[in-house]
């Protein structure tokens, strides 16, 4: 073992941290693979805390940058399509017990100006005979609750027929309403 300690050795340079390839960085559109989003409250967030706990939470391969975009809005930008789309199949998001609303940007998209009042959700219905266990009726409640998004057939493959799982985005009231004296 000592030897194998001596022929350790403490050099003065450091190796470079992981940088985002620069063709990632120059891309055409500011805000491609961004996420804005906004936490549904009236209290304070403090930034700080919820970018760390967040980045740490979702800890993306390809890194993410997150800003205060001023207005309560938050753009979160990421470099991998993979990152982005791990986050967004994980909705919902919480922090410190307050919801946040994110909404993938499209291209020439403002982010102060898009709308986020969606919430997406699993929803479970239990107790449906065999044969409204099929995407058909998945999609037809999931119009009926809120704005259907996807359907588990998972629980179909697995023989797990107890209950269906759907995935719906049901409409958040965001208007602000006058505070009285």
């Amino acid at each position: 073992m000592e030897e194998n300690l001596a022929s350790l050795s403490i050099e003065d340079v450091e190796e470079e941290a992981f940088k985002v390839p620069s063709d990632l960085l120059e891309s055409e559109d500011e805000y491609a693979l961004c996420l804005v989003g906004k936490f549904l409250t009236s209290t304070v967030i403090h930034f700080l805390a919820m970018r760390n706990t967040l980045a740490d939470l979702w800890h993306p391969l390809g890194g993410i940058s997150i800003t205060d975009l001023g207005e309560k809005r938050i753009c979160f930008r990421f470099y991998t399509e993979v990152d982005l789309n791990r986050v967004l199949e994980g909705c919902p998001w919480f922090f410190n017990g307050h919801l946040l609303l994110l909404r993938r940007l499209d291209k020439g998209e403002d982010p102060l100006h898009v709308p986020l009042e969606l919430a997406s959700f699993w929803v479970q219905i239990h107790n449906l005979p065999a044969g409204l266990m099929s995407e058909g009726m998945a999609k037809q409640f999931g119009k009926f609750i809120g704005q259907f998004i996807k359907y588990d057939s998972k629980l179909l493959i697995t023989g797990r027929k107890q209950y269906m799982r759907i995935k719906a985005a049901f409409p958040i009231n965001t208007v602000k309403t006058e505070e009285k004296d």
